[in-house]
């Protein structure tokens, strides 16, 4: 039997169908936990308490054969990815986790895009500079440069997982952890015209409960 969760807040809940090789590889050079694979199915939940994640990954973990790749810990958030080849078992984890916290998919906070950017031309010292912090593929002098930013950060997985089924992009970096989710990717602007295109329908197709930005009002 699980252990109770304190007045879980379910912030990312999302369903990867088939994990694209870049997105699946960038996964495995980030994780610390069983590599995915490309063709797998993928689960990505983010919950606040950070510390409630532990009760998610217990639930799942005992229900079905899926394994994880990364559940990292903080004050505020707590993130889980699991996968599967068999999509039935990814899905059945994720109803798993529902009932057991008496949640539904309605709960979770629905994708917001924070701000998008697009850089054509890319400099050599640019390049050199994302290029140095990046875990994927390298950005070349003089190809475009696409960044998406998410909230919750979580919903950068499935952002970057459809760019790269949508398009014949370069996966540089994605952080799907903390207060927000960045992705960016690299190639022509062309081709991430519509990787960008294909992430952003993705995101809103998600349905969840109203996730409206914060006015600073002094």
């Amino acid at each position: 039997m699980a252990p109770q969760a304190r007045g879980i807040d379910l912030r990312c809940f999302t369903y990867i169908d088939v994990l694209q090789p870049q997105t699946a590889g960038f996964l495995g050079t980030v994780s610390r936990g069983y590599h995915p694979l490309k063709g797998q199915a993928s689960l990505f939940i983010e919950v606040a308490p950070g510390m409630d994640i532990n009760i998610v990954s217990d639930i799942a973990l005992k229900q079905t054969t899926c394994t994880p790749s990364m559940q990292i810990v903080e004050r505020r958030f707590g993130v889980l990815e699991l996968h599967d080849y068999d999509q039935g078992q990814v899905r059945a984890a994720g109803e798993a986790i529902l009932t057991a916290l008496d949640l539904t998919l309605d709960q979770r906070l629905k994708p917001r895009v924070v701000s998008e950017e697009t850089i054509t031309g890319v400099t050599g010292y640019h390049s050199q500079i994302v290029n140095r912090m990046r875990h994927g593929n390298f950005l070349e002098e003089g190809y475009t440069l696409y960044i998406l930013e998410t909230h919750p950060a979580g919903y950068a997985l499935l952002a970057t997982n459809e760019a790269e089924k949508a398009a014949n992009i370069d996966v540089l970096e994605f952080n799907a952890v903390g207060a927000y989710g960045r992705v960016y990717l690299g190639g022509t602007e062309d081709e991430l015209a519509e990787a960008a295109k294909a992430a952003v329908a993705a995101l809103q197709a998600i349905d969840g409960r109203p996730n409206e930005a914060r006015v600073n009002t002094g």
